[in-house]
């Protein structure tokens, strides 16, 4: 005789804060076809899985950023050598000749207004800033508040935080602040020396405590090992709450930055991370990020699969390409996926 289902209460573990970095190296090494069928238990525990959220990113102050990290165009130490694609080169390039300029607040609006017209539901703005000046942030407060004004989520990343400046964030109706750890504290030196790994989630714990929801992840295909990567994810699950949002990027390598030729990742070691990352913050949104245009569409599908549930839509990332929104689409119609309302 066939046993009742569990409530949903009953069949939902616990969320966890007390992640061994062990324990998630043995998450990783997981038979492939094993974790990701645990990953989709999960997911299905808290997520409809035939829905995808999206969201749409901007850079509104480009270029000119005092940070040194390795993987980024936009850095003062590597900017002059990089070199973009054409199209993402010649907006550096226009955004560098008036460096520290923010975009105009007409040309924000008309850019969420297309992106919601295309199915994103949260837009995110990113400026190219250690920390921002006060007058800065002023600027970014208006911006906030006119696309929250349109109906979307807003989520912005602006560098280190005073708390007084997450205050006014908050006051402003941001929903979620993006500051990503990028990788894990032991190979964080070999990605970026101009801030500490402290630095960042004091900021973290700043934005958290005002109550702004947290959006943080990492970068893989840095060169980090295994151990690396399980020891950011044991960082991301033992905050004193989950993120509500992890953005899980596959490095983009800009010729002229200093982790430009980091050895290629195994697909396969990415969707593994996915997939433990699903299990360990089951309630978070774990969102494809940059370097989804590289990916093919079977990749891209068991990464949902093991528990992705959002993207960023839209042609480009800061100064990246992104896949195009006809393509999203047409992915979407072929797996049955729908773009969340």
């Amino acid at each position: 005789m066939l046993q009742p289902s569990p409530s949903p209460a009953q069949s939902r573990p616990q969320l966890r804060h007390n992640w061994d970095v062990t324990e998630v190296e043995s998450l990783l090494d997981t038979p492939f076809m094993e974790l990701i069928f645990q990953a989709q238990q999960v997911h299905r525990q808290h997520f409809d899985p035939s829905v995808i959220q999206a969201s749409s990113l901007l850079n509104i102050k480009t270029g000119g950023c005092a940070e040194n990290c390795g993987y980024c165009s936009q850095s003062a130490h590597h900017e002059k050598k990089a070199k973009l694609d054409a199209a993402t080169g010649q907006q550096l390039k226009s955004a560098l000749s008036g460096r520290d300029a923010m975009l105009q607040l007409e040309t924000v609006l008309a850019e969420a207004s297309k992106a919601k017209a295309g199915g994103a539901t949260r837009f995110c703005m990113g400026a190219a800033w250690r920390n921002p000046r006060d007058e800065e942030l002023e600027l970014a407060l208006e911006m906030i508040r006119e696309v929250k004004a349109l109906g979307l989520e807003t989520c912005v990343t602006l560098g280190m935080l005073k708390p007084e400046q997450v205050s006014k964030l908050k006051e402003a109706g941001l929903d979620y602040y993006n500051h990503n750890l990028d990788t894990s504290r032991a190979y964080y030196d070999k990605v970026v020396t101009t801030r500490s790994y402290d630095d960042r989630l004091d900021t973290l714990a700043e934005v958290r405590k005002a109550g702004i929801n947290v959006c943080t992840g990492g970068i893989l295909g840095m060169g980090e090992s295994k151990q690396d990567r399980a020891a950011l994810l044991a960082e991301l699950a033992n905050l004193p709450e989950h993120p509500q949002s992890v953005p899980i990027n596959l490095l983009v390598k800009i010729p002229g930055t200093p982790l430009a030729d980091s050895p290629a990742l195994d697909i396969f070691d990415f969707i593994r991370t996915i997939a433990v990352a699903r299990i360990l913050m089951p309630q978070s949104f774990v969102r494809l990020s940059a370097g989804r245009q590289d990916m093919h569409d079977e990749a891209q599908a068991l990464c949902f699969l093991a528990g992705a549930n959002s993207i960023f839509y839209g042609e480009q990332l800061l100064t990246t390409a992104n896949a195009t929104v006809s393509h999203d689409r047409e992915l979407f119609r072929r797996l049955d996926l729908t773009p969340a309302a």
